[in-house]
């Protein structure tokens, strides 16, 4: 028996929850991964796997990645395909199922990555390819840019991971307990599932065809990742019937959805049983945005085994046995003595150095604290808020020295987000007589690692209550990196003031309010601490781990998920 055969077999032994999205970051050199949201369902792969909860995930192969991010001397950002052969880590599956698109079938192949747990356990994800020979050169193309083209590419994309992805599970004979929906991309798949909940066709009237959606409900998930609109893919309908066809199925979604245009977070919403959002404060926001429909809140976590430096993780062995797997260990953060904090710290952040100097030539200094700042740069994220006032930020840099790092990507189409990191670099250029700051470019899962460790602290400052969680600051935090945020997302429940970090603004939205609080943060209490009290700093650092590391896991997530969800 071939390889490939005899290992589907062993995974498709057991029943599985379906785990849909758009983008998974399976490993740092596996580009099929934009931002959060992948990182998320990455983390929730790997967690899943750890805790042997039998999981298969479904993805777009993405062999041409996000982006490839080149910033010239002023900032302008310019994209190349960041390519990847899925051969290298991946086996070729021995099935081809096919998708209707415009009129025509569309043949879908696909690849098995195997996530690994800490006990051996073996997760699958199915990597959807639709670059095939039998395929039009278009076509072969759907499966290669990740976000990328215009809406008739991405309904594309979305037809190929809903209905494909449901066609290649039963063709590879896997047996599902539950469909997960991250986010509303993969929201197609209930056009499948509304054909396998009709009625026989003697339980209805002659012509008409019923479906038994509470059943059909009672199969999906769906999680919800922001409120931010342009989050939410919608589209005309005439664009949708044309790629689809007219069915059945279809007019019923459309009947649930309104007739204006296909909303998929709205078709999620509707033949969802389970619905929530990614926090405490999310889940509130988004029961005030869809008050037709129970919101509950998971507040996302982070895989500790991805995100902790190894300096750390040695540390977290000796002093928390079994953190790896059970996070609420590091409670017990409080007993590793304080230079050990301080010494794997230290290393971490000579590497970040190492780093920044390689790839941008600058020469940052040990002793001086590293603020933080690195997610996807767009509008909501307010990059720019630390430097509303720079001659403020030049009074506190004379006074208290600090450095700043920077990293993130714009999205190719976010003109906005691409003029924000040209405005960073104009204000690097102003403030560079006073405050040491660095853009690395092509932000990606590696240099996220460093800069979580490596950095004293971390910066996060979105536009309240557009957040919806946030993992960044949960990944610094296992490092011992406090973080110093606005109170949105996981912060919102994180936050222990002058504990595991520092509150910026009380969480209202208001921006004068929430730059004045930031630079008063960091003058008074943020900068001093560091330099003139480090007992009472690693104090901060044990606070993070302690408080926010135990808690904030993956693990606890997907415990979350199995009881309230998978089981329900």
């Amino acid at each position: 028996m071939l390889p490939q055969f005899r290992l589907i077999g062993d995974l498709t032994r057991e029943e599985r929850v379906a785990y849909f999205s758009m983008e998974i970051a399976l490993a740092p050199a596996i580009p099929t991964y934009a931002g959060g949201l992948g990182i998320l369902a990455g983390d929730t792969v790997r967690a899943a796997a750890d805790l042997e909860t039998p999981l298969v995930g479904v993805t777009l192969v993405s062999r041409a990645g996000y982006f490839h991010q080149t910033l010239d001397a002023e900032g302008r950002q310019s994209e190349s395909p960041d390519t990847w052969d899925p051969s290298s880590s991946s086996m070729r599956l021995p099935a081809s199922v096919a998708v209707p698109i415009d009129g025509r079938e569309v043949w879908l192949g696909s690849w098995l990555y195997v996530v690994e747990g800490c006990t051996g356990y073996k997760q699958p994800v199915i990597l959807l390819d639709t670059d095939m020979p039998i395929n039009s050169p278009e076509d072969r193309e759907i499966t290669h840019y990740l976000y990328g083209g215009d809406a008739n590419y991405r309904l594309k994309q979305e037809i190929v991971l809903g209905i494909g992805g449901m066609r290649m599970l039963e063709a590879l004979g896997f047996r599902i307990r539950k469909y997960h929906m991250n986010e509303g991309h993969s929201s197609l798949l209930t056009l499948p599932l509304l054909q396998r909940f009709a009625y026989p066709p003697q339980d209805v009237h002659a012509g008409e065809i019923a479906y038994d959606i509470p059943r059909l409900r009672e199969t999906c998930v769906f999680t919800t990742h922001t409120p931010v609109s342009s989050g939410h893919d919608q589209f005309p309908y005439d664009m949708v019937e044309h790629a689809l066809g007219d069915s059945p199925e279809l007019g019923i979604v459309r009947k649930l959805n309104g007739q204006n245009q296909l909303n998929l977070t709205h078709v999620a919403l509707s033949l969802s049983e389970f619905v929530n959002g990614v926090a405490k404060r999310h889940a509130e926001v988004s029961q005030k945005l869809y008050p037709d429909y129970q919101v509950h809140a998971v507040t996302n976590g982070i895989h500790p085994g991805t995100w902790c430096h190894p300096r750390f993780a040695e540390l977290f062995t000796a002093y928390a046995p079994g953190w790896y797997h059970e996070s609420a260990a590091l409670i017990r953060a409080d007993r590793i003595p304080d230079e050990s904090i301080w010494d794997a710290h230290y290393a971490a952040k000579l590497e970040l150095i190492e780093r920044v100097a390689a790839e941008t030539g600058m020469s940052f200094k040990p002793e001086i604290p590293i603020l933080g700042f690195a997610r996807r740069m767009t509008a909501y994220k307010r990059p720019d808020l630390l430097f509303a006032d720079l001659e403020k930020l030049k009074a506190i840099a004379k006074h208290y020295p600090f450095q700043l790092v920077l990293a993130g990507k714009a999205h190719p189409h976010d003109y906005q987000g691409k003029q924000l990191i040209e405005q960073l670099y104009r204000h690097m250029r102003e403030l560079a007589p006073h405050i040491a700051i660095a853009y690395l470019p092509n932000y990606n899962m590696e240099k996220a690692l460093a800069l979580v460790s490596g950095v004293d602290v971390w910066l996060n400052t979105p536009l309240p209550p557009l957040e919806a969680s946030g993992t960044s600051g949960m990944k610094a935090a296992l490092n011992g990196i406090p973080s110093l945020s606005v109170l949105d997302g996981w912060w919102s429940e994180g936050c222990i003031e002058d504990v595991n970090g520092w509150a910026i603004g009380d969480g209202t939205s208001i921006e004068d309010s929430d730059s004045h609080s930031l630079y008063d943060k960091l003058e008074n209490k943020v900068l001093p601490l560091y330099y003139e009290d480090r007992p009472g700093w690693i104090h901060v650092m044990k606070g993070a781990i302690g408080k926010s590391a135990s808690f904030f896991s993956a693990h606890r997530m997907m415990r979350r998920y199995v009881v309230e969800a998978y089981l329900r």
